[in-house]
């Protein structure tokens, strides 16, 4: 199941409220997977979407956890609920493939979105909240990417957000040549705006950071210069590009900074532009003559146009992802029914046995061969029977009448229902994400 909102579902405004920061998801993973109806659970959080990519023994219950978790720490309120989408089974398949494969984000076929999973898997493994389900998922889900990616041109004309960005910059300025650059924060996004910046004729570049040494690494691969965070109105009075993209939760310059930087820079212009979420700059700020400040949003609308090419390419991506989730879909369900199939063996063994047993007490004792031959028949009875129900229960191709057939054959068999498996403890778990 995926209960989540994204670019599609609810503006920056929105998104930033429900944005959980690397911390807070591994506390949150670890909180919910003990919650009602939840067996495994991964958080992804990127400016785009936060969503809560599950694997429920009760849907309706793990839904319920999810509300009460970001009512309890988040303020939701039940009209927002609105904006977030819940997904499941094969349509909870489809959006994850889509997601990993560039075909549900701002920029179709961005490529930065992979690397978003791994890593939000990777904080999920370590915090010990995705098991053996979840894993086979998001294994597959960037197995389906590469395919994607491989056999379609989805990622030849992929733009990025940064990309966007310069182009925003570049209907202010017109050419962006010998234009000062002033990087706030020292992330991936930071760095790839700078390059595409760099690319266009941007000749001086200034990092800020909070962490000095951060900024000074990140200045050293652009052939820039670092900046001590507290150093930084010199450097905005100068700039004509800001770039922000930092991981602070709260906002980093407000309007009336805003209004003094516009007197200090005497009329001159200065595109900035928001990246991060939250956002780091006052929506307000736009009130201020001669700032333009864009977000995501903004963005979002500039990478729309010549998007003729991907959308040819998403199409055929599409029916690759669809026919992977209906394939992967099938082989969970059939991954489903295998704790009882071994139970039904398990069984069927005992029964066996215990009939051996009467027989021997009744006609005995056996020859050798009298004992192997019996044992021979009980086995083959056996082995037809467990297989004829394990195929019956693998091949049932709807959940709702799958789970009716496991609950007949527990009932007829005495089985007991399988108990809720705990995903294992990280510690005991071989890392699974490549890079």
């Amino acid at each position: 199941m995926v209960i989540g909102l994204n670019h599609r579902t609810a503006p920056v405004a929105v998104r930033e409220r429900f944005y959980l920061s690397e911390d807070n998801r591994a506390s949150a993973a670890r909180e919910l997977a003990g919650a009602e109806g939840v067996e495994e659970i991964l958080i992804l959080a990127t400016c785009n979407r936060t969503e809560f990519i599950l694997w429920a023994s009760d849907p309706a219950a793990a839904a319920n956890s999810i509300l009460s978790f970001l009512t309890h720490h988040y303020g939701l309120k039940l009209c927002e609920w609105k904006h977030f989408y819940r997904l499941l089974d094969e349509g909870a398949l489809v959006h994850i493939f889509r997601v990993v494969s560039g075909l549900d984000s701002m920029v179709l076929g961005e490529p930065q979105i992979v690397a978003q999973v791994k890593d939000a898997w990777s904080l999920a493994q370590k915090a010990g909240t995705t098991g053996r389900f979840l894993d086979a998922v998001l294994q597959k889900a960037l197995t389906v990417s590469k395919r994607v990616r491989t056999e379609t041109a989805i990622g030849n004309s992929a733009v990025s957000v940064p990309y966007a960005a310069v182009e925003l910059a570049r209907q202010i300025f017109g050419s962006l040549e010998h234009r000062k650059v002033l990087l706030l924060g020292a992330g991936k996004m930071s760095e790839l705006s700078a390059q595409y910046l760099k690319k266009n004729g941007a000749s001086e570049i200034r990092v800020i950071n909070r962490t000095l040494e951060h900024a000074r690494e990140l200045a050293t691969k652009l052939g820039g210069v670092p900046v001590a965070f507290e150093q930084r109105w010199a450097h905005f009075v100068e700039a004509d590009v800001v770039i922000s993209s930092t991981s602070c939760p709260y906002i980093i310059f407000n309007r009336d900074e805003a209004e003094l930087l516009a007197r200090a820079r005497a009329g001159r212009p200065l595109c900035l532009v928001d990246i991060a979420v939250p956002r780091d700059l006052d929506p307000a700020v736009r009130q201020v003559p001669g700032m333009f400040l864009y977000d995501v949003d903004d963005l979002e609308r500039t990478v729309q146009h010549n998007s003729g090419e991907r959308e040819s390419a998403a199409a055929e991506a599409q029916k690759i992802v669809a026919a992977e989730a209906r394939e992967f879909r099938r082989k969970l369900l059939a991954e489903r029914v295998v704790p009882t199939i071994v139970a039904l063996r398990q069984r069927l063994d005992q029964i066996c046995r215990q009939e051996l047993d009467s027989y021997r007490d009744e006609f005995g004792p056996l020859t050798r061969d009298q004992e192997q031959a019996l044992i021979r028949a009980t086995s083959r009875v056996m082995q037809k029977i467990a297989g004829a129900l394990a195929r019956e229960l693998k091949e049932v191709p709807e959940k709702a009448e799958q789970e009716q057939m496991t609950a007949v054959v527990q009932r007829l068999f005495h089985l007991d229902p399988p108990e809720r498996r705990l995903p294992a403890p990280s510690s005991e778990r071989k890392e699974q994400v490549h890079a």
